[in-house]
């Protein structure tokens, strides 16, 4: 859905959001549907009361002789409300099941691009994203798209019983009715553009905003609170004025389009004025009845309101498209290079958890950055990475993992593995110890998860805390040192069960007395028959490993070399 189905055939905007209602036609048509019998509700309504008032004036009759007319009233009433609230249910339905498809489409193309490739994107702004801009497609499904087919069927409808009760006045309303939709599209025009800058500028917002937050302790180290609190303030006026904007459009668009609509309905009303008094003699005027006329002034405002409730959801349309021309620009963006794009990998030779054979992996403008390279990782063994920083040690790791994939050569995995990842900046999230431990394994209990922050170097600490597991932490890890977080980072891949185990400098933050016990735990896993691939600079790590590689500008140092250089 989220993908052209052919290279030449570009995803847009519009195109995204006709696939995305194609599969709720169904809900739509319902809306549809029920909102013409409402309209068909109205015009006997418009009727009764007519009748009821012609025949009180004209006839003269007795209140209690009009009880055909208050009995129509009762029926109708009801239903019209019913037919009403089962168009604003249909739609509002079709519009969740919408937004939840898009969502998911939206959420699968991230985990396509893998953390790679979203390392370059904002957190907020993505958030803001799969959250707000998602949102401003409601009113496009629920209120707009059925509103657009009423906006055709029913002035229609109106215009033929119109017809009917006088013609020359169906002209009138016919020759004004094109005025509104010609407006409504300047003003979409307008409004869309309008709209993408808001959701962009929003986006930026939230971006600005978490990374003042993030960074508010290097500010008050350096004094700079006061020009950051500044900045915010700056480019909230930017996105209010920017938002005022657009509401002023909206309110300026409506207010020409109410002028259009009541200029067309006082001219009917003159018409028919004028026509009972005897002024007009031409065509059908002279056959005008007070029951015809009162008739006709009561359903010329029926006539415009379709269209009149149209403009009023032609913004939902330029809020959608908008938001959807920032969801596109996501959704078409490629994956990391060579990655599998979901169609995994090819199974390994039996003995063998990973083998990767000629493998290179190339980014745009950086050229090759690893490979060619082979590679076989077996059952229980600890394979070091070495290397200069930019020789490629991070690359290969995220090439086992999956998070890129080669751009020639073949990547093989054992049937059904499962790998535990830590890289060097670990993925903290806002909650407890409890709930980031439970990210690598959600079924752990608490005795597990006090054993893992023990083999980490952390059990000391928790045990010191009054709230233990329950202790909340900040977003990426506020609340711990730099070595905590890089602690409770392992402790998660400790607690993990998974057969291979990818680490990258996974030493780093940690002092002489924390990094002899990590190393020690890591020994343990790999006595209990995991695999482990670490990229280290530190000699324990080293040592620890049964085989060692040495890259050297993407590419496997030779033995003979790697001896030389350690001579």
């Amino acid at each position: 859905m989220s993908e052209p189905e052919t290279p030449g055939e570009a995803l847009t905007p519009r195109r995204w959001l006709n696939e995305l209602a194609a599969p709720e036609r169904r809900l739509l048509g319902l809306a549809t549907l029920a909102g013409v019998v409402a309209g068909a509700l109205t015009l006997g309504q418009m009727g009764a009361l007519a009748w009821l008032v012609s025949e009180l004036v004209v006839a003269t009759r007795a209140p209690g002789e009009l009880w055909p007319g208050f009995l129509a009233l009762g029926v109708i009433l009801p239903l019209r409300a019913l037919a009403q609230w089962g168009q604003e249910a249909a739609g509002l339905e079709a519009s969740l099941r919408i937004r939840r498809r898009a969502r998911a489409a939206l959420l699968d193309h991230l985990a396509r691009l893998g953390p790679v490739r979203l390392a370059s994107r904002h957190s907020a702004s993505l958030a803001n994203q799969l959250v707000e801009q998602v949102e401003a497609l409601d009113g496009y499904f629920a209120r707009f798209l059925p509103q657009l087919r009423l906006a055709v069927v029913l002035p229609l409808l109106v215009l033929v019983v119109v017809v009917w009760l006088d013609w020359l006045a169906a002209l009138f309303l016919l020759l004004s009715a094109p005025l509104i939709p010609v407006f409504m599209a300047l003003v979409g025009m307008g409004a869309e553009r309008l709209n993408r800058q808001q959701f962009a500028a929003v986006a930026r917002l939230s971006g600005h905003f978490i990374d003042r937050v993030r960074g508010i302790t290097t500010l008050q180290l350096f004094g700079r609170t006061r020009e950051a609190t500044a900045e915010v303030h700056a480019a909230a006026d930017d996105y209010r004025r920017l938002s005022m904007r657009t509401l002023r459009l909206a309110f300026l668009s409506s207010a020409v389009l109410e002028f259009f609509a009541s200029v067309a309905i006082a001219v009917v009303a003159i018409y028919v004025g004028f026509g009972l008094l005897g002024y007009i003699d031409y065509g059908p005027s002279p056959g005008l009845t007070l029951f015809s006329g009162l008739l006709v002034l009561l359903l010329a405002p029926e006539f415009f309101q379709p269209l009149r409730t149209l403009s009023q959801h032609y913004h939902d349309r330029a809020a959608a498209l908008g938001a959807a021309d920032g969801l596109v620009a996501l959704l078409t963006e490629v994956p990391a290079p060579g990655r599998d794009g979901g169609r995994g990998p090819v199974p390994t030779a039996s003995g063998e958890l990973a083998t990767l054979y000629a493998v290179t992996v190339e980014y745009p403008g950086r050229g090759r950055v690893l490979g060619p390279l082979d590679l076989a990782v077996r059952p229980g063994e600890v394979l070091a990475i070495t290397g200069p920083s930019g020789a490629g040690k991070s690359t290969l790791l995220q090439l086992l993992a999956g998070f890129v994939g080669p751009g020639q050569g073949e990547r093989r995995l054992a049937a059904g593995l499962a790998f535990a990842w830590m890289d060097q900046r670990p993925l903290l999230i806002q909650g407890s110890l409890a709930d980031n431990l439970r990210l690598a394994a959600p079924e752990a209990d608490e005795p597990a998860m006090r054993a893992a922050l023990g083999r980490a170097g952390l059990g000391e600490l928790v045990a010191r805390l009054p709230q233990g597991l329950a202790t909340p932490l900040g977003e990426r890890g506020v609340g711990l040192s730099g070595g905590q977080a890089q602690r409770l980072a392992l402790a998660r891949v400790f607690l993990s069960p998974a057969p291979l185990v990818l680490l990258d400098e996974p030493t780093a933050s940690l002092d002489a007395d924390t990094e002899a016990r990590v190393v020690a735990a890591l020994g343990e896993l790999a006595g209990a028959g995991r695999s482990l691939v670490i990229a280290t600079h530190h000699p324990a790590l080293m040592a620890l490993a049964d085989r060692r590689l040495e890259l050297a500008d993407g590419r496997p140092v030779a033995p003979a070399a790697q001896e030389a250089r350690h001579d």
